[in-house]
């Protein structure tokens, strides 16, 4: 199980197929991985309700999700040789 206790950040991407590549060679090596996706256009709470006034005109649509891909500290060096090779 990965917990905020036994986790590493091994990749931060904001491209879809990017990060389903990744979690395939991952998964295919049977390594466990988590990955949280943040939306870069929700409202947080300390600017709330930021797209509901800016609107989202001149922003690149490509960077709205941020996929941060974590595996346990035990298996973040044999994860980052599985995806750089």
């Amino acid at each position: 199980m990965i917990t905020i206790f036994n986790r590493k950040v091994l990749y931060i991407t904001y491209s879809m197929s990017e990060q389903a590549e990744i979690r395939d060679k991952l998964s295919q090596s049977k390594i466990k991985y988590f990955v949280k996706t943040v939306n870069r256009m929700s409202p947080s709470p300390f600017a709330s309700g930021m797209r509901s006034r800016t609107g989202s005109f001149g922003q690149n649509l490509d960077l709205n999700y941020e996929y941060i891909i974590y595996v346990q500290k035990k298996d973040y060096e044999k994860a980052r040789y599985i995806i750089n090779k």
